[in-house]
């Protein structure tokens, strides 16, 4: 009897295994929005405190795009993937907006979710609850199967970790992406062998690199080109990035435009910093680079000439995933950024060392740079005058926060124009999607991946109302992670006005400037939403009342509270 009972094995619940699996593939936070389907994770996280087992540490996010932020902008800052566990159908649901932003910005997110009980009667962790049978659904991964790289459903215990390693090194292999797996009750429930497997994760592939007959032609023609143009938004996606394509511009007098920029990509101090705007340059230009960009211009207003060589460069230069995507190219190069740029400027050295057309294009271009800053300090002072905040006056006023350790979060009002950041990896921008609501929950993911920096959420009104902002506040303050929201707050949704104006400028609707279904008035104190989560809050008015007031929140937030500045300015 003593033999029998000493070859018995020992358990444990496929939740802990789960569990223990994540934090051997790297993930060190999960965040969870929980469910009735959670309580095999609960259980799990509870044994984990008896047993010491490495698990990610749990966070709990009230609202589920706010989870999906967070882990987004956690990935921005870290470069490492991240989990985020909801409650079956609805959560899932809820979290789509956010999820197509990190899949068309690539960010590697495992998303998982529980799924009801299969079962009506049995097996620990069956239906024992009236919502179990309404919200099974035939296909739940098919309502994001479209903006994921990978959806799978974990059938049983013993798969635990196997499920893991598979979703991470998908999630993980270029181009990254997120990959969602559904986890019912019953099967995290089960009872397995203790015995993990103890091996590494899974090596990722690394990112494609150039040919070398590829990079020769693109350096042929750069050196035969008079005015070439590289055009981009999110070639600083890794800070060492922006650090080489701001020395490959400056030594081969290459302009760079950053066009709907996402990331910081280079300085708006750089003298081949050309702007934001591809329009000017681009009817001259005899040769264009794409470099990580999926828009570079908006054929319906303008376009190169007719014959003028462009050049697709990217992780996935085509754009696979977005059913239209016409733009020429005579070359298309499937490479990371870095290792283009790499390569480009050590063939550009054997061709164009000592060239004088290189320091006379640099010569115009820095004097064109040079006129192009004056003309946005001009728009300053010109605002400045009216009394009144536009866009301009904003950013400006954003400058006195701006240091070393400071990063931006914009979604919608950053302009580096007026507001110019020096260091590699301070600002990340929305998701070329435009899901709203992403900035907020993001620079709260940004400040739990950096807790020394300053982390800036520049906001429009619109924006910090999808956000779910007493969520995002909640969290603020549960989890200790102090920002500083800066609201851009016109009381409108200026991108609807736009379009309005755009199609009908001289129809019945531009009669009232467009605001016809864009109107969000009267809008409400936002900055008293600071007097209910611990906060510190202001509202502007005055230009001359704004940068006392954002030193203000600034000093609040380093000393350890939340922050809003609610910002009245006009389009």
């Amino acid at each position: 009897m003593n033999d029998a009972a000493d070859t018995t094995a020992e358990t444990k619940l496929a939740a802990e295994e789960y569990l223990e699996a994540l934090s051997a593939n790297g993930i060190e936070y999960l965040f969870a929005n929980p469910g009735t389907d959670f309580a095999p994770i609960v259980e799990a996280y509870a044994r984990s405190r008896q047993s010491n087992r490495a698990v990610p540490k749990p966070m709990v996010i009230p609202h589920e795009n706010a989870a999906v932020g967070m882990a987004h902008g956690y990935y921005m800052v870290t470069g490492k993937p991240q989990a985020v566990m909801l409650h079956t159908n609805v959560g899932t649901a809820n979290s789509i907006n956010m999820l197509i932003n990190a899949s068309r910005d690539r960010t590697p997110i495992l998303l998982t979710s529980g799924k009801s009980p299969v079962t009506e009667d049995g097996p620990s962790g069956t239906r024992n609850n009236y919502i179990h049978w309404a919200q099974e659904m035939f296909d739940q991964a098919g309502m994001l199967r479209e903006v994921v790289k990978w959806d799978y459903e974990m059938r049983r215990g013993d798969q635990a970790w196997g499920v893991v390693e598979r979703g991470m090194e998908l999630a993980m292999s270029s181009p990254r992406g997120p990959v969602y797996l559904m986890l019912p009750r019953e099967v995290l429930g089960e009872e397995i062998s203790a015995i993990s497997p103890q091996r590494p994760p899974r090596a990722v592939p690394a990112a494609p690199h150039p040919g070398a007959s590829d990079i020769a032609r693109l350096a042929d023609w750069i050196a035969a080109a008079k005015n070439p143009l590289i055009i981009t938004a999110s070639a600083g996606k890794v800070a060492e990035d922006a650090i080489a394509l701001g020395k490959l511009a400056e030594r081969w007098a290459l302009p760079v435009v950053t066009f709907n920029a996402r990331y910081f990509n280079i300085s708006s101090n750089h003298p081949m910093f050309q702007g934001s705007m591809p329009g000017p340059l681009l009817k001259d230009a005899d040769l264009v680079v794409v470099l990580e960009c999926d828009v570079p211009w908006i054929p319906s207003r303008e376009s190169p000439a007719a014959g003028v060589r462009v050049v697709q460069v990217g992780e996935d230069p085509l754009y696979a995933r977005y059913p239209m995507h016409s733009y020429p190219s005579d070359m298309t190069i499937t490479a990371s950024a870095g290792s283009v740029i790499a390569a480009l400027d050590a063939a550009l050295a054997e061709r164009l060392e000592g060239k004088p057309e290189v320091a006379a294009r640099r010569e115009v271009l820095t004097a064109r740079s040079g006129k192009l800053r004056q003309g946005w300090a001009n728009e300053v002072e010109q605002a400045r005058q009216t009394g009144k905040i536009n866009i301009a006056l904003f950013n400006d006023g954003l400058k006195s926060l701006i240091a070393d350790d400071v990063i931006i979060i914009n979604e919608y009002s950053f302009r580096q124009e007026y507001c110019p950041l020096e260091q590699p990896g301070s600002m990340f921008g929305l998701s070329s999607a435009g899901g709203l609501g992403w900035g907020f929950p993001a620079a709260l993911g940004a400040k739990l991946a950096a807790p020394e920096k300053l982390v800036v959420a520049v906001l429009g009104d619109g924006a910090y109302m999808f956000a779910n902002p007493t969520a995002c506040h909640w969290t603020s303050a549960g989890h200790k992670l102090p920002v500083l929201t800066v609201l851009f707050n016109n009381a409108l949704y200026n991108a609807v006005r736009r379009s309005t104006l755009d199609m009908y400028g001289k129809g019945v609707a531009a009669q009232d400037d467009g605001r016809l279904m864009a109107e969000l008035t009267p809008s409400p104190d936002f900055e008293a939403m600071m007097k209910v989560h611990g906060g510190h809050g202001e509202k502007v008015e005055r230009p001359e009342d704004l940068v006392p007031a954002l030193q203000r929140a600034a000093a609040a937030v380093r000393a350890g509270q939340q922050a809003l500045v609610n910002v009245m300015t006009v389009v």
